[in-house]
């Protein structure tokens, strides 16, 4: 069996969020998509969340939450990041939430392509007003 992989803590997104608007109830699952409204960005890359971007949210029946987001990054030298971001969010017996996420980035900039070149897991926490996601990068 191969080693298990490592992780290495690349930077931290926290983006402002707008309360969620029903899109579609299909039985008891519902759809909602939630603005993103703007946010910070901190760590190896610095710069803010660009008004505009949204989730879709999946509640399920189940309590679980089906998550896919998408959204742009401005780092503080003018480039754009365009992240996908979809992931779980689950309340299990007794411990701590798990909001657990696999993002993707796409950016044009040279200096910027190792996130294009990477796969990232993050590790996120919500509450009424923002979601804040630590980005790691998935190292061997």
């Amino acid at each position: 069996m191969a080693p298990a992989p490592s992780l290495r803590y690349c930077f931290t997104v926290t983006a402002h969020v707008d309360p969620g608007i029903p899109l579609e109830k299909q039985g008891q699952d519902v759809l909602e998509f939630i603005p993103l409204t703007g946010g910070s960005v901190t760590g190896d890359i610095t710069g803010e969340i660009v008004p505009g971007g949204g989730d879709w949210c999946l509640v399920r029946a189940d309590g679980t939450f089906a998550v896919e987001a998408r959204y742009l990054i401005r780092t503080t030298d003018g480039d754009v990041i365009d992240v996908y971001n979809v992931g779980v969010v689950r309340e299990p017996e007794g411990g701590d939430v798990y909001f657990e996420t696999t993002p993707r980035f796409r950016t044009v900039a040279p200096h910027l392509q190792w996130l294009t070149r990477s796969m990232f897991v993050g590790r996120a926490r919500a509450n009424e007003h923002d979601t804040t996601i630590e980005i790691f990068e998935i190292t061997t």
